[in-house]
């Protein structure tokens, strides 16, 4: 805390307000007593307002800095997996070798759902999206788990973790094999998570299915690098859902509602598009042009981060990562994957892009890995919802833990003021 004040003057008065300094970042000026003097602050998209204090991730858009519990991401996505990255966000501290044994075996011990849970798929279409249906079982886990309503006892609101940490990817894996009319593969417990999420995908009953631990390996940093990212629109949902007290499993599926909408959680999906609409490798330097013009309608979607002015410390990561899995699979001369490589060659090389740090971000990496594993476009941002469910819990996990109020947002009302109904 800052012994500074801001002054406010506004209607012939002059206020001090309070500001307050955090670890790091910019200091925050304190307006929650301008209500009670009759005036609100007005930001719509909430992009200046602090609406909660945490210690989980940091973000320095600026110099492309991303820090989960004071650790740079680049430096857990190359030597943790994703396993201890949960318990850190968790619990606000790396697992030792004890603690990290206990929390593997019990996340496994959640890995399968209730059998009664398979019968919702049956409900839906089969070409329902698959974010549609991950919404509704998630919801659902909420009336199969009442025990984790005492939102006042650690002990609960930590098993509710360890169940939507292992439940999760068995969830989104039968989400595809529903949408493909597969059936449903079992968790098998002796793999690793990654591992454990490509066998539920693409292993069947009828022959033994081997995980390649190239495209594992690709996967769990897939699920690193989308863990949590402060306090975006689907965690802020999360927070804003969570303050009513509601169920946590319903909680993080308000968090999947936000994270489907395209401007959030379906941006690797629209790289894909992109590329898709491009269509040759000889188009690229004549899109690449139309992307330039500002009265062209075509956009390069995967360049540039909003909050990022610098490069996307996840991409240096995923551009590595991408790199291995297409050596991997012998996927170099794709068509699609070449114009991929073609843009990012032309985004690091011309000054255009490079003036403006319209650099390639996470989620056009995320998205070519995803497609060069087998992956479609629709389950992009189910596997992000399922990579970003610990970061949604987590946050919930801190406010919950602390003294918290109903969130009430405020408005600027420009409606017609009192009338009368009209009289006969």
């Amino acid at each position: 805390m800052s012994n500074e004040k801001a002054t406010l003057s506004v209607g012939g008065r002059t206020l001090e307000l309070p500001v307050y300094s955090g670890t790091q970042g910019p200091d925050v000026i304190d307006v929650r007593n301008l209500v009670t003097e009759g005036w609100f602050t007005y930001d719509p998209g909430f992009v200046s307002t602090a609406a909660c204090e945490s210690k989980i991730t940091f973000i320095d858009g600026a110099n492309g800095v991303l820090l989960h519990r004071g650790y740079p991401i680049e430096q857990l996505a190359n030597n943790a997996d994703y396993l201890e990255v949960c318990y850190l966000l968790l619990h606000g501290e790396l697992p030792t070798a004890e603690e990290n044994e206990r929390f593997r075996r019990t996340v496994n011990n959640h890995t399968m759902i209730h059998d009664q849970m398979s019968h919702f798929f049956n409900g839906f279409r089969r070409d329902a999206h698959p974010m549609a249906i991950m919404v509704g079982v998630v919801g659902a886990l909420s009336a199969f788990y009442h025990d984790t309503m005492d939102l006042t006892d650690v002990h609960e609101r930590e098993v509710a973790a360890h169940r939507l940490i292992a439940k999760m990817p068995t969830i989104a894996a039968m989400c595809y094999k529903y949408s493909i009319g597969q059936p449903f593969m079992y968790p098998r417990n002796d793999l690793g998570y990654a591992e454990n999420f490509l066998y539920m995908m693409f292993g069947v009953p009828c022959e033994e299915y081997k995980v390649n631990p190239v495209l594992a390996k690709a996967m769990d940093k897939i699920f690193i690098l989308h863990a949590d990212h402060e306090q975006n629109a689907s965690t802020s949902t999360v927070r804003l859902a969570g303050s009513t007290g509601a169920n946590p499993f319903a909680v993080i599926a308000a968090g999947i509602a936000a994270l489907w909408g395209p401007a959030h959680g379906g941006a690797n999906e629209a790289v894909l598009n992109m590329l898709n609409e491009i269509g040759d490798e000889s188009n690229v330097e004549r899109c690449v042009e139309r992307a330039k013009d500002k009265d062209d309608p075509f956009r390069l979607m995967g360049f540039g981060h909003r909050v990022y002015k610098n490069f996307d410390p996840r991409a240096r990561v995923m551009r590595d990562t991408a790199h291995e899995v297409l050596q991997e699979l012998g996927l170099e001369n794709d068509p699609l994957l070449r114009i991929a490589q073609r843009l990012e060659q032309i985004a690091l090389e011309d000054e255009y892009f490079i003036e403006r740090k319209l650099y390639p971000n996470v989620d056009f990496y995320s998205g070519i890995i995803l497609k060069a594993i087998g992956i479609p476009t629709s389950m992009f941002t189910v596997i992000f919802a399922l990579s970003r469910t610990i970061g949604w819990f987590s946050h919930w996990n801190e406010m919950v833990s602390g003294n918290y109020r109903i969130g009430r947002p405020r408005q600027l009302y420009s409606g017609y003021t009192k009338r009368d109904y009209p009289s006969e």
